[in-house]
């Protein structure tokens, strides 16, 4: 009697205990995004998704509420298999076509922005779950108008960089690469493109050239 008792007081102590945790945001499916130049998703998380300061990420937490902003390495799909173009339209790029991440997408000149230059630039993808994977990093052409929403067609046709399992330290991946000219505010997307799974991700972060 003595070791039932202790068995359901220890499962009645830790019943609130994995209560708890089902209540937290999750990221099991979560996996990454850029650092630096933080991304959409990246930015307003730091903020805090429970009370953001920007306007535009409070806009964001009113289309689609709090979780995007914890969910911030999971904008994904999961059998794209390297359809992106197909798979993701217009206008959606940032939310890779998920309805969840729509806020994202939002066709503004005020999302938080990482001024840079052109030329050699250390990038940072943040990993909370490592894979095998080929980045491609696209940039907006000459002319872009970020309060238009953004379309295939405002990219670079090609990446400008382009690597393959790149270095993981730290906890984020680390590519070093020769950012085009550019003057004025633009977009940097990312695919990250897994070798082991037909899962990609994607990441959406506005610079401006000094």
């Amino acid at each position: 009697m003595q070791i039932t008792r202790t068995l359901t007081v220890a499962a009645s102590m830790a019943a609130p205990a994995l209560l708890a945790l089902t209540l937290l945001p999750s990221a099991a499916s979560a996996h990454g995004t850029m650092n630096n130049p933080a991304s959409r998703t990246m930015f307003c998380f730091q903020e805090g998704p429970e009370s953001p300061r920007t306007d535009v990420c409070k806009a964001t937490v009113q289309l689609g509420g709090t979780q995007p902003l914890y969910d911030w390495n999971e904008v994904n799909i999961g059998d794209v298999n390297g359809r992106h173009r197909e798979r993701i339209p217009d206008g959606k790029l940032c939310s890779a076509g998920r309805d969840k991440y729509r806020g994202f997408d939002q066709a503004r000149a005020d999302w938080p922005a990482t001024h840079i230059k052109s030329g050699p630039f250390s990038f940072d993808f943040r990993a909370t779950a490592p894979h095998r994977s080929t980045f491609e990093l696209y940039i907006t052409k000459p002319g872009y108008n970020p309060a238009q929403p953004l379309k295939w067609s405002d990219l670079e046709a090609t990446p400008f960089h382009r690597e393959t399992d790149p270095a993981l330290s730290g906890g984020s991946y680390r590519m070093d690469a020769q950012i085009p000219a550019r003057t004025g505010r633009h977009l940097i997307y990312v695919v990250q493109q897994r070798n082991d799974s037909p899962e990609a991700f994607y990441s959406c972060s506005d610079v401006v050239f000094s």
